[in-house]
């Protein structure tokens, strides 16, 4: 027969197309184009080839004449989806489904690495979320998606809430594994009583067909309910990190494979019940917890905090509107420094909007009338009035709040409790369950195998998992509904740490509403209303006092505003060149000498008079001093020291006050404290304090109602619980310990029950009463411990 020659046709190792060339070749392996072989090169220099084995194919690519994404190219489509968006850079945020595990987030975090036009790619693990930015003069919409795709993580894009899908979603198959394990567990405990209380002899041979009846209910706990498990802790192992769901996988492995060997050898009954009773209460455990979880997201995303109030024009008039009020077409009003809380259109004013929130670029840009301006924008100039557009939720604002432009370096240092611990339980776990099981071989290999099993079982690290998210949980519940608003559950921990705090004066241990000022000087109807139409666009304390003292007056046309920090405002109204601030900024070098807080007036180069304030201290400013010596206190303000001995009482040191203060002296003196080796909190009102509210280990906003936040701070106070600012620390000082104790009391527990296993005399009763009863116990004690110190400290 005539030989016949076959020609094949290799396939592209990372996508499955078929390779029309020879010349891409990496590793003996053969791909289809140079983006594929970048692709595998990137994840073979990372030691993360094993990418490929979720899947044969796992970078399909498109038929490439697939035209799905065609859409992605519309303008009205765009302006839907995106977050942010202009001429070189657009920031969206796309909801990834195939987001499961480390490898997962490392290779979404490298996208710049297969297109430099990416600048940066973010992951938020817990709600499976992508946040890029792109320049769009290099990269388009359409190409970021389809480059997401042929690595195999395409987006799932709705213009409708997808997050709330994806929540009930996700719930959905946890409930129906919780129920599957529930309906097992029910089952085999029913089974395994005649194993308790024992079976007469005639009832001997229904032993047999129970036990086979539990391996059958085993089967969909283990390979449906609990296979999670398995599959976490082998990625983990994969990439070599050993997470507390390793213990947890092997004691279930081993469990089903000693039920399965005794009953069908006849030579037990096995732990069918403390199986099923350990994935069914595991799942409970993360069903409460992410249910925990949703729900602070809900109250991160839906409280009116971002900003505290948004000024809304309605017959006329300013009025405050909380964020979740705000609606298309409302019109509102923006001051300066004040950030944009929705996608609007401007109608009056001139823009100047530093967007460095937004991309991290803190160069102004100028915007004209009629033209869209982007949520996320903090207005530099005057104020200005825009028609809301696209109300955007809180989600977004407070990704802003954690966006990488604000992340400190030295955040790494805050690892919390749990990460400390988790990571050395879990070796120590394994030890002793190895230890044992050599301990015992040379005596008895079943004693052997029984001491390693009852380990694995009794030392169930569950416990430990849910203590910190349980209490941590709790914890911020209870700060929120006291008007305290953190960033995220680390604060909590570092609030614990603090030893120092660092106070500004005006707006954060001064009321805004003070009704002790006078007016030094006689001015006409026309200076009144220059005066109240420059000081309106300012959300400055001492520019809102003002207004109040004029009461509502119709403001002028302004231009030419510039407000400089820590000095006053500079302003062209009506004409008129208006100065207003300290005398530093109206006659150059300039020394008060009346004992008040003075804001001097110029008005076309004439010199008026002043406006003088006698301070109202906070309600509580008594008990924060009363923190002294267990916490060193520290004034830095930017006002004169004609205050300085009614204030010495608070601060109980003379040298702890620290006056005509800039905002980087601020910065400087919090880093000099910090080099001593303190832990600095920070507390001013987010406006010419930002720069220090960043430096200082936590930075808190304190805020009266205005939307005068600070990217830069971990935490907002509303100036009405500033009085509970005592009770706040003690209460950070209160769940770690609840924390600690927690684990004390999972320690003693699984000592205890480690003291029996260790022997091979712990029976399956006692284990499947103990496991369980140990998770309820840490639940139960951190949610009362919490709730019990709250009340102690007057926070319920």
């Amino acid at each position: 027969m005539p030989e016949t020659k076959t020609l094949v046709i290799a396939s592209c190792y990372h996508c499955g197309d078929e390779c029309l060339t020879t010349a891409y070749q990496t590793d003996q392996k053969q791909f289809c184009c140079q983006g594929c072989q970048s692709v595998y090169t990137i994840l073979s220099g990372a030691g993360l080839c094993s990418y490929y084995n979720y899947n044969q194919h796992p970078g399909t690519t498109r038929i490439r004449t697939d035209k799905r994404f065609d859409y992605l190219s519309d303008p009205d489509i765009l302006a839907e989806l995106l977050d942010y968006g202009d001429e070189r850079i657009s920031i969206i945020t796309l909801y990834i489904p195939q987001i499961h595990c480390s490898s997962c987030l490392w290779l979404l975090e490298q996208l710049n690495r297969f297109n430099p036009a990416i600048h940066y790619s973010r992951v938020d693990f817990l709600k499976k979320q992508l946040i890029v930015r792109f320049d769009p003069r290099e990269v388009t919409l359409q190409q970021l998606v389809e480059l997401l795709n042929d690595v195999g993580y395409e987006p799932l894009i709705s213009l409708q809430d997808v997050i709330k899908k994806q929540n009930k979603a996700e719930k959905g198959n946890l409930v129906q594994r919780i129920a599957v394990a529930g309906f097992c567990f029910g089952n085999v405990m029913l089974l395994s009583f005649p194993e308790y209380f024992g079976l007469s002899g005639y009832e001997q041979t229904f032993r047999h067909f129970f036990g086979y009846l539990n391996i059958l209910f085993t089967l969909p706990v283990v390979f449906f309910s609990g296979f999670g498990y398995f599959v976490s802790a082998w990625h983990n192992l994969k990439n070599k990190v050993l997470n507390i769901d390793f213990p947890l996988a092997l004691g279930i492995a081993v469990l089903f494979i000693r039920t399965a060997a005794e009953v069908l050898t006849n030579s037990g009954a096995g732990f069918a019940d403390t199986l099923c009773g350990l994935v069914f209460f595991l799942l409970i455990g993360k069903f409460v917890q992410q249910k925990t979880y949703h729900h602070i997201s809900f109250e991160r995303d839906y409280r009116s905090f971002f900003p505290v109030a948004v000024q809304v024009i309605m017959e006329g008039k300013e009025k405050p509107v909380p964020l979740s009020d705000l609606i298309t077409g409302h019109r509102m009003v923006i001051r300066h420094n004040e950030i944009i809380p929705a996608d609007a259109i401007l109608l009056k004013g001139e823009a100047l909007i530093d967007f460095s929130f937004v991309t991290g670029e803190a160069v102004p840009v100028n915007k004209t009338l009629g033209e869209i301006i982007y949520a996320g924008g903090r207005q530099m100039g005057e104020a200005i009035e825009m028609e809301v557009i696209k109300p955007v939720s809180q989600s977004y604002l407070t990704q802003l709040w954690n966006n990488e432009a604000f992340t400190r370096k030295q955040d790494n240092r805050m690892k919390t409790f749990n990460e400390r611990v988790s990571k050395y339980f879990t070796i120590v776990l394994i030890a002793i369950a190895v230890g044992t099981l050599l301990a015992w071989l040379p005596f008895s290999f079943r004693h052997g195998i029984d001491a390693f099993t009852a380990v694995l079982i009794v030392a169930c690290p569950c416990a430990l998992a849910l203590s910190t998210p349980f209490t941590m949980a709790a914890a911020l519940s209870i700060f929120d509904r006291n008007l305290f608003y953190l960033k995220n559950t680390t604060v909590v921990e570092q609030m614990a740490r603090i030893d120092t705090l660092v106070m500004d004066k005006t707006g954060t241990i001064t009321t805004g509403s003070s009704k002790q000022m006078e007016l030094g000087g006689v001015l006409d109807e026309e200076q009144r209303q220059l005066i109240y139409s420059a000081c309106s666009n300012s959300i400055h304390p001492l520019s809102r006092m003002i207004c109040q003292y004029f009461g509502d007056l119709q403001k002028l046309p302004v231009s030419r505003y510039e407000e400089i920090a820590g000095k006053g405002i500079s302003a062209t109204v009506s004409g008129h060149q208006l100065r207003i601030g300290s005398g530093g900024l109206i006659f150059g070098y300039f020394t008060e000498t009346k004992q008040m807080t003075r804001v001097h007036l110029m008005i076309d180069g004439v010199y008026l008079g002043y406006f003088g304030f006698y301070h109202e201290y906070r309600e509580g400013l008594k008990q924060i001093a009363q923190l002294a010596p267990a916490y060193s206190l520290y004034l830095l303000s930017g006002d004169q020291d004609h205050e300085r001995s009614a204030l010495i009482p608070y601060f109980n040191h003379d040298g702890h006050l620290y006056f005509n203060q800039s905002p980087q002296q601020k910065l400087d003196h919090i880093a000099a404290l910090q080099q001593a080796g303190h832990k600095v909190m920070m507390l001013g009102d987010g406006l010419n304090d930002s720069g220090a509210l960043k430096q200082s280990d936590l930075g808190v906003a304190v805020t009266d109602n205005v939307n005068n936040f600070s990217p830069g701070s971990d935490a907002i106070l509303d100036g009405r619980a500033f009085h509970k600012l005592p009770a706040f620390l003690r209460f950070s000082k209160d769940t770690v310990t609840i924390i600690h104790l927690s684990f004390l009391i999972s320690l003693t527990y699984n000592l205890i029950g480690l003291s029996y296993a260790v022997t091979g005399r712990l029976s399956p009763l006692v284990a499947a009463v103990l496991m369980p009863l140990s998770t309820v116990t840490i639940i139960s004690f951190t949610t009362l411990a919490t709730h019990f110190t709250a009340k102690r400290r007057n926070l319920l």
